[in-house]
């Protein structure tokens, strides 16, 4: 089949969501589909399958936009009309402009439309500072709704928790829920801990550095623990909280935390050298970062945040912390760092959990996903 992928935010893959469209688009292609990708990535003009629109201009928010790490993209109905020409299905990753335009356009010309769900509306409202009002995101998810998901002839939800969130408010939808997938390289191995780590506890932490990660969560949480000078925290990834985090931990006076955004051959050692992976995060729609420590087999602790699917993967209460509670954390951290016999247990429950996840399998149920929608669509 031809497949046009519809991608408002594509660049490096240093962010959810275009990770899961680049681990689609080149998952699709292995299985012989043509991948039109349809993005404003500039670096891709030229190059074989991409149709590059331009970059959506928000004037004075642009340099606020390019601090988060992402560009977004402005509808060309040239470029779209071009990319969906001959196209036996569409997917659309996000219901920002450029996901918006296509689905419209995909729907007068009779092509069956399918979309991901990797934006919950607090990804939206959290930049108006509105992520707590309720109204706000009952309203971000409606919009969504009329903007992109009705005209969808199936669904990708990457969890049951964010199906769940979205149907409450718009009824039921027509979907499936499939996990994004954990790459099969992300397996344990052994990692010789770096001299910069050695004699100390090695704490994880993996994600972007934006304010409903709560990185803070954990710096206070090392503060408190018994090991507080034995502890180096790792936080993997980038992101425009950077300073702020820098400055947390200077002020709760532990270990500068390591900050790097890894490439994933490395980032696999970091990993398999961690003594405990945390994730503190509020708002995740899946968490892959947790997963694939899990696959690695790293013990988590997880907050119990209502607005996290990241919660579910917690196979013990002890893998569970309460959201936003540093003393909490602590308190935990310290029983899995004091028990490495219970460690090593609940690391070998991890693996075998980690299984369902496994990413062949995963963009098996994906690329039949978007097969099926032709079905769905003949039977509207």
């Amino acid at each position: 089949m031809t497949i046009t992928v519809v991608c408002d935010v594509l660049g490096k893959e240093n962010n959810g969501t275009t990770i899961a469209a680049m681990n689609l688009i080149r998952a699709l292609r292995e299985r012989g589909h043509s991948i039109r990708t349809v993005c404003s990535d500039p670096e891709r003009k030229g190059e074989s399958g991409f149709y590059v629109v331009p970059r959506l201009n928000v004037g004075p928010f642009n340099r606020y936009v390019a601090k988060n790490g992402v560009a977004l993209s402005r509808p060309d109905r040239a470029v779209i009309d071009s990319a969906l020409e001959g196209a036996d299905r569409v997917h659309i990753m996000i219901p920002l402009a450029l996901g918006t335009a296509a689905a419209k356009a995909a729907r007068k010309k009779g092509i069956p439309i399918t979309a991901g769900f990797h934006c919950q509306a607090e990804n939206l409202t959290g930049h108006l500072f509105l992520k707590n009002v309720q109204l706000a995101n009952r309203i971000a998810y409606r919009v969504f709704y009329r903007k992109l998901y009705r005209y969808c002839d199936l669904i990708h939800y990457p969890t049951q928790f964010i199906c769940d969130t979205f149907e409450a408010e718009v009824g039921p939808t027509p979907h499936r829920v499939i996990s994004n997938g954990v790459n099969k390289c992300f397996v344990p191995r052994e990692a010789v801990k770096p001299d910069e780590f050695k004699g100390r506890y090695v704490v994880l932490f993996i994600g972007r550095y934006g304010p409903e990660k709560n990185h803070e969560v954990l710096i206070d949480a090392a503060a408190l623990s018994r090991h507080r000078d034995e502890i180096q925290l790792v936080f993997a990834g980038d992101g425009p909280r950077r300073e702020k985090i820098i400055r947390r931990a200077e002020k709760k006076g532990i270990p500068m935390p390591v900050m790097k955004f890894y490439d994933r051959e490395t980032l696999i050692d970091i990993i398999n050298c961690a003594d405990l992976y945390v994730h503190p995060a509020e708002i995740e729609i899946e968490a892959i970062a947790c997963l694939e420590a899990i696959a690695c087999g790293r013990v988590p602790l997880i907050a119990d945040s209502p607005r996290s699917a990241t919660r579910y993967f917690a196979l013990t209460g002890r893998n569970l912390f309460h959201f936003n509670d540093p003393k909490d954390l602590a308190e935990r951290m310290d029983w899995w760092l004091d028990h490495p016999e219970e460690r090593r247990a609940c690391s070998e429950k991890y693996l075998g959990y980690a299984r369902q996840f496994d990413y062949d399998s995963c963009m098996d149920r994906m690329e039949q996903m978007i097969i099926d929608a032709g079905d769905m669509h003949r039977e509207a």
